[in-house]
């Protein structure tokens, strides 16, 4: 029967309170768990050192391996695109293309990719083309610039 004199705690939920600096019988005795002499001995020495503090924060810092190219890629849009969005005789930039939302705000530049057909005569300004792209639109009468 559970009565209040019967009540224990779990095996292990209960710990002895380690007792620090009351002699070497105790196994913590000497520098009492506190480490050896000079800085890390001193009060507050323990939060960090403060000359080794530079290098061990590089140390632990990830660092960014490989290689990143500077050089802004652009954003690829399809052929088929151009002909859902654009009407005969438009002018098509960059930011033409951000106004439509076919590309992102933050994006610099642009490539048309040759993905479906193009039936309207478009001029290209500013953007980067494949070669077989380049021939379908001068093929319907569109230029590039």
């Amino acid at each position: 029967m559970l009565q209040p004199h019967t009540l224990h705690s779990a095996h292990g939920a209960k710990h002895k309170v380690k007792r620090i600096g009351r002699g070497n019988a105790s196994g913590h005795g000497t520098s009492a768990t506190r480490g050896g002499k000079g800085q890390t001995a001193r009060s507050g020495g323990s939060r960090g050192l403060a000359r080794l503090a530079f290098k061990r924060q590089l140390q632990s810092a990830p660092k960014l391996r490989g290689f990143k190219s500077l050089r802004v890629k652009p954003v690829e849009i399809y052929l088929s695109d151009l002909e859902k969005h654009f009407a005969s005789g438009d002018i098509v930039t960059v930011a033409v293309l951000k106004e439509k939302k076919l590309v992102g705000l933050n994006d610099a530049t642009a490539k048309v990719i040759g993905a479906g057909e193009l039936t309207k005569k478009l001029t290209l300004q500013g953007i980067a083309t494949t070669k077989s792209v380049a021939e379908k639109i001068t093929a319907v009468g569109g230029e590039i610039k």
